[in-house]
Order: C-alpha cells, then sequence, then structure tokens
C-alpha cells in the first residue's frame, strides 16, 4: 500500500503522458486482508499475458486485520492505488473476495468471489446503539449485499446451487446478480490430488507413518482460540493446552508426522512472531508451521487425519475424502442450513480427556472415503470448471472478447521444498531387541522427556539430544548427541572430527550422531567405532524417510547387548509396522 501517495502510472491524473500501453482496459483487485488476497491470487492467472489488460490492485482498509497486506501486494508486483484514488478511478473491471470498506463506490463493474467454501459463518455486527448482533450469514445478508437498497456486485459469485437457495431466503433482491462458476481454490486441489506421495515425501512423511494436520480458523470459539472446544486442561473451552503437549507425548516420532494449518487472521491478527512464540515447545517437539499463503492445500492433500473445526480449510479436507475430527464446532456460529454444519453433524468430535493418538486411529481406521461424499457434491456444481466459467464471467463484464489463443487455466498447485520434522526438544527412546541373526531393534521414540512413555514391551531405554536444544544442561545427560547437517559444513564437520569433539566434550555420552542425509548418519560409539549408517532405498530406489537418528538409537540399544562385530553389516531397525534395512560401514577400526 501507498498511503496517501496517489499514483501517477498507470493510472492518475496525467497517466497517459508515462504509460507505455496506453489502451489497456483495467482490472481492479479488491483486497480486504491476506484472508481475501488468496482467492484474489488463485483467479490471478485468468486475466494474466493478455495485453489488453492493465491489473492493479488496491486495499479497502475495513478490514481489522491489515498486517501482511502490504508485503503481499508487493510481492505481487501489481501498482497498489490507495483506496481514497481507487474509489476516484473508472476501472472496466473490480474483482473482490469479501466485502466490507465502500464496495458500491468503486466506479465499474464488480464481481464478488467467495474467499472459503462458500458462505457459511454468521458475523456479529454493530447496531446503531453500539450493541453487536448477529447477521444471518456474512456474505449472504442485505446488509453486505445492497446499498441504497441495490446490489452492490455487477456478480454475486457462488460455487453450488445451495447456496443461491440460500442467497434467495436471504437477500432475494441480489439473486438476479447471482452467478455459478464453480470454487478455483477447490479446483487447484482436485488437480493436484494425483501428487499426494510427492507432497507426503516434501514434508517428510514416511510411507508408514500418519500425517496429522491440525487446521483452525480463526476467532475465540476456533481450535485455537482459547473458547471453543469441549473443555481441557487449560479452562473450560480451550482446548489447545491440552492438545499440543498430546501432540508429542502420545504420538511416536517415528509413526507420526504432525504439522499445523493457521487461518492468516490468526497469524496477522496476533502476530506471526508471537504465534510462533506460542507453539515454540510444540515446534521443538516436531510440529511443523505451514505457510498461510502456500503449502496449506498440499498438506491437506498430503494428510492421514485432520484436527480441525469449522474452518473452510476443515471442509476441504473432509471434500477429498481425508478423515477430520473436530475439535472445536461452534453450531451457534453457522448457518444451520449450510453445508460446513452439516459437516458439524457428521463428523467424530475430539474428546479431550480420552488417549489423543486413540481417536486419531480410530478416526482414521474406521473412516469411510464416501463419509463425506454428499458433502463434496456440495462444495461446487462444476468441479474442474471454474477456470473457463471465471474468465468467461470477467472478460463479459470487462467487455473485451476472452483470447482465443490459449484456455483458461490456473496455476497448478507446486511442490513445496522438502521440509522434513525438525526435533530440538530431548528425545525419549525406548528400544527393544528383536532378534540376534540379522540383528534387529525396535525403536519408539517420543519428543516429550516431560512424560515417561510407558512400553511394557522395551527392555531399554535412553535419551537423545539434539546439540542445539534449548536446554544445553541436557547435553551433560544425554545418552546420544545428535546432529543435522552438511557433511562438509565447514562450521563443524566433518563428521569424524565433530563426533570425536562431542564425545570429548560429553564423557556421559554413549554415542555421537552426525545426520547427513534423510536417510544416513556418520556415529561414534564410546568404544572409539566410527560407522555409517545407511537405510537401503525403497522399491522405487527412493532414500528411506525415517529419521537416522532412529538408527542411531538402533545400534546404540544393540551395542548395549551384542559389541560391533568386524563383519557385521545390516541392522534391522523397526518403528511401529516399517521395517528398515540399514546397512553399517566401517569407517574406522575401534
Amino acid at each position: 500500500m501507498t498511503g496517501t501517495l496517489r499514483l501517477r502510472v498507470p493510472v492518475g491524473a496525467d497517466a497517459e503522458r508515462w504509460v507505455t500501453r496506453a489502451q489497456c482496459r483495467r482490472v481492479l483487485l479488491v483486497v480486504h486482508n491476506v484472508t481475501s488476497a488468496t482467492r484474489l491470487l488463485d483467479v490471478l492467472p485468468l486475466l494474466s499475458g493478455d495485453l489488453r489488460v492493465q491489473l492493479l490492485a488496491t486495499c479497502t482498509q475495513s478490514s481489522p486485520f491489515l498486517a501482511g497486506v502490504p508485503e503481499l501486494l508487493a510481492a505481487a508486483g501489481l501498482p497498489v492505488l490507495p483506496w481514497e484514488q481507487a474509489k476516484d478511478t473508472p476501472v472496466d473491471l473490480a474483482v473482490s473476495a469479501s466485502y466490507g470498506g465502500q464496495l458500491h463506490a468503486l466506479q465499474g463493474e464488480l464481481a464478488v468471489l467467495s474467499h472459503g467454501v462458500g458462505y457459511n459463518k454468521k458475523l456479529a455486527t454493530p447496531d446503531n446503539t453500539g450493541q453487536h448482533r448477529t447477521t444471518p450469514v456474512f456474505g449472504l445478508a442485505p446488509e453486505w449485499l445492497l446499498h441504497d437498497g441495490r446490489p452492490i456486485a455487477s456478480a454475486t459469485v457462488l460455487s453450488h446451487p445451495e447456496q443461491l437457495d440460500r442467497l434467495g431466503t436471504a437477500c432475494p433482491e441480489a439473486v438476479p446478480t447471482a452467478v455459478l462458476a464453480g470454487d478455483p481454490c477447490y479446483d487447484r486441489v482436485l488437480d493436484a490430488l494425483p501428487y499426494r506421495e510427492r507432497f507426503r515425501r516434501a514434508l517428510g512423511v514416511a510411507p508408514h507413518q500418519r500425517l496429522v494436520v491440525v487446521s483452525s480458523t480463526w476467532a475465540p470459539r476456533s481450535l485455537f482460540g482459547d473458547g471453543g472446544g469441549d473443555g481441557g486442561e487449560g479452562g473450560e473451552g480451550d482446548l489447545l493446552p491440552w492438545l499440543l503437549p498430546r501432540l508429542a507425548a502420545e504420538l511416536p516420532a517415528d509413526e507420526y508426522r504432525t504439522v499445523a494449518v493457521l487461518h492468516p487472521n490468526i497469524w496477522y491478527g496476533h502476530g506471526p512472531g508471537q504465534v510462533r512464540g506460542w507453539l515454540d515447545r510444540a515446534r521443538r517437539a516436531g510440529l511443523g508451521l505451514i505457510s498461510e499463503l502456500h503449502g496449506w492445500r498440499q498438506a491437506l492433500i498430503a494428510a492421514d487425519c485432520v484436527l480441525g473445526d469449522h474452518s473452510s480449510v476443515t471442509y476441504y479436507a473432509a471434500s477429498i475424502g481425508r478423515p477430520v475430527l473436530l475439535g472445536a464446532f461452534p453450531d451457534g456460529d453457522l448457518d444451520p442450513d449450510s453445508p460446513v454444519a452439516a459437516l458439524g453433524r457428521t463428523a467424530p468430535k475430539l474428546r479431550p480427556h480420552g488417549s489423543l493418538r486413540a481417536q486419531i486411529e480410530r478416526a482414521v481406521q474406521s473412516h469411510d472415503p464416501g463419509r463425506y461424499a454428499e458433502l463434496a457434491a456440495q462444495t461446487t456444481s462444476a468441479p474442474g470448471r471454474s477456470a473457463g466459467l471465471l474468465r468467461r464471467l470477467f472478460y463479459g463484464l470487462i467487455g473485451i472478447p476472452e483470447p482465443a489463443d490459449r484456455p483458461a487455466l490456473l496455476d497448478r498447485l507446486p511442490l513445496p521444498p522438502y521440509e522434513p520434522a525438525e526435533r530440538t526438544a530431548p528425545v525419549r527412546v525406548l528400544t527393544r531387541l528383536i532378534d540376534a541373526d540379522p540383528p534387529t531393534v525396535a525403536v519408539t521414540r517420543y519428543a516429550d522427556t516431560a512424560h515417561e512413555p510407558e512400553d511394557p514391551d522395551a527392555d531399554g531405554a535412553h535419551t537423545a539430544v539434539h546439540e542445539d536444544t534449548q536446554d544445553a544442561g541436557r547435553l551433560s545427560v544425554a545418552d546420544v548427541v545428535v546432529r543435522y547437517g552438511a557433511e562438509d559444513d565447514p562450521r563443524v564437520g566433518p563428521p569424524a572430527a565433530w563426533t570425536a569433539e562431542v564425545l570429548a566434550r560429553h564423557p556421559h555420552c554413549a554415542l555421537a550422531a552426525y545426520v547427513t542425509g534423510p536417510d544416513r548418519c556418520t556415529v561414534r560409539t564410546r568404544q572409539g567405532d566410527l560407522v555409517r549408517l545407511t537405510a537401503t532405498p525403497d522399491e522405487t530406489g527412493r532414500a528411506d524417510l525415517c529419521d537416522p537418528a532412529a538408527y542411531a538409537s538402533a545400534l546404540l540399544a544393540w551395542l548395549g547387548a551384542k559389541p560391533l562385530g568386524a563383519a557385521q553389516a545390516e541392522l534391522t531397525v523397526v518403528t511401529g509396522a516399517a521395517h528398515h534395512r540399514v546397512a553399517v560401514e566401517r569407517l574406522s577400526p575401534a
């Protein structure tokens, strides 16, 4: 945003003197906050590449959640008009993904999209006395749709006829503006479903791991809020203080991967630094934070279970057949006739006084892929067709023909960078010797040493500590010290030097492990053996994605019963139901 400084190029009082392409039609993207901007970014490709169109952007300044908007608009690289200038500037089309602000003052055709999965939530608005009352449904009520009794929008974009029915009941004056044009966000998800395994590997999820996605919308009665859920140790209605520690205490690190998808209004309402601070302990135990702009759809596709609430994200997850557990679901905040409200009546609820792991497993194992088929059908009446429908609508409002030389296409979801779980909290490791020939060791690791895990079958236990752990005092009592990094990192490597340094510095440490790749580590024992542990690739030739620190713990357990034989070449490490064949390569004699 540019504050009160008005643009002179490509629009302005004397813009014709300075522009290079002077005959372009003007399309204005109207941003309220980061949430609505993400939907505008979904449809941006429908207008890009057209030499006849000049894209502009503005922010209404009407949302309480303005943080993050300047950075997002700067990244988009479009000319940004101050809101006062935007109202004064004639445009051929304005596209908004939310209501609020003086949209009626814009000079041009206006198309309004939903920024979520349809229209579901009620929203408290002030009345003439300053008290708050609840509107029927945000986006369907006359308070949002009409100005002086007439529709604000030229086109009210809906994704399914059920929304049209509710619009007719709530605001019949706006029905003539309704256009059924699908859901571009959902279409991008549908297009990317075949790449589920790639997205899982990008998150470091091994084939036998469960990926649990914790999803929350904003407001006090959301899963992340302190007034939602069914209670818990943090006080009535506050589920988070119960949930976060149990993600680490109950879910074995090598059998589960956990990530969080939070609504942009949480990030920018409380501040990214504050949110990361609140989640610091969970992050150190391995909880991954998914970008509020990029990656959340890929995470849903990759998920095995979603712990959610009444958000669009949870509904999208159910729509693509993912098991969901509802940790918070304030029925009174929703239109009872909406599909999201129907999800609340259908999906199982998370009970804070029961075992988290048992509830996740029950949700996954008892899940019927067709359970939410009826709800999925209400996500959009035109699956895979929103690009064509929306482009036809946009160009019809602009008043020029659609480009004839290319189809209407949305951007495909990109493959996220490789970001496996990162644990710097001390890890409690339970081990069990299963067989001696070949050497086979079961390993169960928990990234929460505040609760001593119980396993009647375990015959050994030790603690593994990351060298960069927050509590450096834990290193002095660690059985295993771990580091992750490149083999040729000049600051701490090579592995032979680092492992020797660690054992010299920490006399009570039995083994030092330097993890140099997704499937390998170099370890030095207190007896002086230096070995490389490398997991055998899977049947497709891809690297084993189990954390190699688990292999180091298995080796320590084995050495507690047997010496490292000169001819020993392989160790089988069992994590949950997975068996990892790990080559043992001696790098130096004892």
